[in-house]
C-alpha cells in the first residue's frame, strides 16, 4: 500500500519546505474517526497536524479546524440565506453568537462573472481569491490581490507518477503564510464542494 506522505529526506520542524521553500503538508479527505466525515492534515513527515472531525452530516454548516490534540484552531460557520454561499471564520472554539469581527470571509463568486475565480476571500483589510485549476479533480489555488500565488491545492502524485485517489491531496504553502489560516481556507473549498 503507497504512504500518502512524502519519502524524500526531511529536515526537523513542524513540517519541511521543498526545493522552492514552499511547506508541503498531504490532505487526506477522511475522517480518522469511524463513520464520521472530516478530514486529515499530514505533514511532510508524515505526522499529523490539523484534523477535521465533523460528526454531523457532510456540507454542515459548522466545522472545526483542530491541532493533533483536538485544541480548535479554527471555526467555520456558513452563513445562512446567502445566495451564492458564504463562510466566516473564526480564530478558536467561536461558542458565542454574538457579533465578533470573524477572521476571514469566504464568498462564492457567481459563475458568470468568475471566470477561473471561484471564490474571494477577505482576510482583514487584504484580499485573496480561490482560482480554479481547472475541474474540481485537478485543483485550485490561492492568490493575493497581486495574482500571486501563496498556496496551491493537487491531487496528490508520487514521485513514480503514479495519482492517488481524488481524496488524498498535496498543499503547497509559500514561506511566510499562515498555515492553519490557508488549511481553514482549503476547508471551505471542500465545504463548498461537499467533500467534508
Amino acid at each position: 500500500m503507497a504512504k500518502v506522505h512524502p519519502t524524500e529526506p526531511q529536515v526537523s520542524g513542524p513540517c519541511s519546505m521543498n526545493s522552492a521553500g514552499k511547506e508541503t503538508f498531504t490532505i487526506w479527505m477522511k475522517s480518522l474517526v469511524c463513520h464520521t466525515n472530516g478530514c486529515t492534515i499530514f505533514d511532510s513527515k508524515g505526522q499529523i497536524v490539523y484534523r477535521v472531525e465533523n460528526y454531523d452530516t457532510k456540507g454542515s454548516s459548522e466545522v472545526h479546524l483542530m491541532n493533533l490534540h483536538g485544541h480548535v484552531l479554527f471555526t467555520i460557520l456558513k452563513k445562512k440565506l446567502q445566495i451564492l454561499g458564504c463562510w466566516n471564520g473564526y480564530r478558536g472554539n467561536f461558542t458565542s453568537r454574538k457579533k465578533e469581527k470573524s477572521s476571514f470571509q469566504v464568498k462564492k463568486c457567481c459563475r458568470i462573472l468568475r471566470g477561473d475565480r471561484v471564490c474571494e476571500v477577505r482576510v482583514g483589510f487584504n484580499k485573496y481569491f480561490m482560482v480554479s485549476l481547472g475541474n474540481k479533480k485537478q485543483g485550485f489555488k490561492i492568490v493575493n490581490s497581486g495574482g500571486d500565488i501563496t498556496a496551491e491545492v493537487k491531487q496528490k502524485q508520487l514521485p513514480t507518477g503514479m495519482v492517488l485517489g481524488d481524496d488524498v491531496l498535496t498543499l503547497e504553502i509559500e514561506p511566510s503564510i499562515d498555515q492553519a489560516l490557508t488549511v481553514a481556507l482549503v476547508l471551505v473549498y471542500g465545504l463548498m464542494n461537499r467533500r467534508l
